[in-house]
């Protein structure tokens, strides 16, 4: 009974007004729904009954083309019995546009897919997070990995946790260097780990058709990751000392000239 509204009387009563047309009803759902899918099926059902019904009765296919007809009709009555749901919605439903037409998206990837848990870009601790998953599968995984493989994630982890803190205590404003940094912390190194840890341990030491073993893809991009977090760790750092010393420029030109007679702060 949850359907049993005055709109959805109305639009029943009309089409067992129009009962002859009902070979149109799926066209007009999918219309007023703006489901492709629909418009074109609806379509179809439309298409084969008007066609039947142009053909002459003296024609010899005239049997044929009636039972074409007559099915599109039977055909389109129950598919709308079926697509109810956007006709005849139930009491206190509304079926917005935007739930109408849902662009589909493909999945991604589950290749290089980063963590559930560093997922969310709203979290604040989120490139912690990803470091702390990144440690701690290393250090479980640490009889799979490459001689120094171990050390070199450890290495990292550290480098782009000491460029964490300090962002978390004064953040830098670049978006650029901000950019970098959570690339690195939260899809590239994990990924890179991921991957790797998803190879079968019996395969890291096959040669690939480029020459070169998992093993040593593997310890190539850990290099490369390894020196983007130095330069990142640079940069934040001399940043900071660059900060440091606009700061104490400021301050010896704003109280330097009262240290010969001491700072009296304006008081008279």
């Amino acid at each position: 009974m949850k359907r049993l509204t005055g709109g959805n009387v109305v639009k029943v009563v009309l089409a067992f007004l129009f009962w002859l047309f009902v070979s149109f009803l799926v066209l007009v759902i999918g219309i007023f729904a703006k489901r492709k899918n629909v418009i074109i099926e609806g379509a179809i059902y439309a298409a084969a009954f008007v066609s039947a019904f142009a053909v002459p009765s003296s024609s010899p296919i005239f049997g044929i083309a009636a039972f074409a007809g007559v099915g599109s009709m039977v055909a389109s009555a129950i598919r709308s019995y079926f697509l109810r749901d956007l006709w005849l919605p139930r009491r206190g439903t509304v079926i917005p546009v935007q739930e109408r037409v849902r662009p589909v998206v493909a999945n991604p990837s589950p290749q290089y897919q980063t963590p559930a848990v560093i997922r969310n870009p709203q979290a604040p601790d989120e490139r912690s997070a990803a470091l702390t998953w990144v440690s701690s599968q290393a250090k479980q995984n640490k009889h799979r990995l490459p001689n120094g493989a171990y050390v070199t994630i450890l290495e990292t982890c550290q480098l782009l946790d000491s460029v964490i803190d300090a962002e978390n205590r004064q953040p830098s404003g670049d978006a650029r260097f901000e950019y970098e940094l959570d690339a690195v912390s939260k899809e590239y190194l994990p990924s890179v780990l991921q991957g790797f840890l998803a190879i079968p341990p019996n395969m890291v030491e096959n040669t690939q058709p480029n020459g070169r073993t998992p093993n040593d893809e593997f310890v190539e991009q850990l290099q490369l990751l390894f020196r983007q977090a130095e330069t990142l760790h640079s940069t934040r750092h001399s940043q900071t000392s660059t900060d440091l010393t606009s700061t104490g420029n400021f301050l010896r030109e704003r109280f330097g000239h009262h240290q010969q007679g001491g700072f009296d702060f304006g008081i008279k």
